[in-house]
């Protein structure tokens, strides 16, 4: 069963990943991680590297590669239990993978692994995965708007996630946290993100730490009034982010949103009501009844100055 559902999940969203993996970014990744696999196995090049099979055979996994091999599997299923998004999960697998062949090329030939070692540097310097380019109901503040946005109505409801652009789980999140926003988002309950890896006094002003040790990336805070009222992950005494599974579930129970989707629709209602009394206001409807009086007493004064 444990199998059955990440392989259900990934059938489930083939379509979607095969968009994924035609990116360059993916491509160039799937080559690096199966780079042993093509060398070990590709005839004219097999044949002048070295094994400790008994056969002799260069071409085929010796017993310490299917050992590296197979403790890769066990470590990207045991990580991918607890992943989000299907980027996630194919995240882990290509982590890991690369991981395995920096080992599996250091066994082989410590050339060849300083080598494929240097090449996966340069790529991580130099490649970043493909940010979310979805449709979003979502503010984008700075330094500079965010206390402003949040103080501007004590009636409106902000859900702000905290994030970092070289985040990975921040990336894995921004559809999760896109989707939420098609769904709730209203006049009274809006949602917005902060680039804190590059505003670092919003950082320190919110008590969000940007450091990968911590694990507070990403954050949700929810504001009301211009307070903050909750976030999660929560944070404990050593200022470490205690576990939690940013699922679109998760974040649904503990921010309660449906009932403050409600509760921001009759926000929304009033406002609507409230216009419509002020341009009554300024706009008073005219009475059918005067009309033909004023042209009957129009057409008697024409009358009495004709006279």
């Amino acid at each position: 069963m444990a199998l059955l559902t990440p392989l259900l999940a990934f059938l489930y969203h083939l379509p979607q990943v095969y968009k994924w993996l035609l990116k360059p970014y993916y491509v160039a990744s799937l080559f690096m991680s199966v780079a042993f696999l093509l060398i070990r196995k590709t005839p004219g090049i097999c044949e002048h590297l070295s094994t400790q099979r008994e056969d002799g055979n260069p071409c085929d996994f010796d017993w310490r590669e299917v050992e590296i091999l197979m403790f890769l599997s066990a470590i990207v299923m045991m990580k991918n239990r607890r992943a989000i998004t299907v980027e996630q999960h194919v995240g882990n697998i290509i982590l890991f993978s690369k991981v395995a062949n920096v080992i599996l090329f250091f066994r082989l030939d410590i050339r060849m692994g300083l080598l494929y070692l240097t090449f996966c540097i340069v790529f991580l310097m130099t490649c970043k995965p493909p940010l979310y380019m979805g449709p979003e109901y979502i503010k984008y503040f700075s330094d500079k708007t965010i206390d402003d946005e949040l103080e501007r109505d004590n009636r409106v409801t902000w859900i702000v996630e905290f994030f970092a652009n070289w985040s990975p789980e921040c990336q894995s999140f921004a559809a999760v946290y896109a989707d939420l926003s098609l769904k709730y988002n209203c006049a009274g309950l809006k949602f917005g993100k902060v680039d804190i890896g590059r505003y670092g006094d919003v950082s320190k002003k919110y008590k969000v730490s940007t450091s990968p040790l911590s694990k507070q990336l990403p954050s949700l805070l929810l504001f009301q009034g211009g307070k903050e009222v909750m976030r999660r992950p929560q944070v404990d005494k050593k200022c470490r982010a205690v576990s939690w599974s940013f699922t679109e579930e998760n974040i649904i129970r503990e921010f309660n949103l449906n009932e403050l989707y409600q509760k921001s629709k009759k926000l929304n209602k009033s406002k609507g009501d409230w216009s419509d009394k002020l341009n009554e206001s300024q706009f008073p409807p005219l009475h059918e009844e005067e009309e033909p009086e004023v042209d009957a007493q129009g057409e008697e004064t024409e009358t009495k100055k004709d006279k």
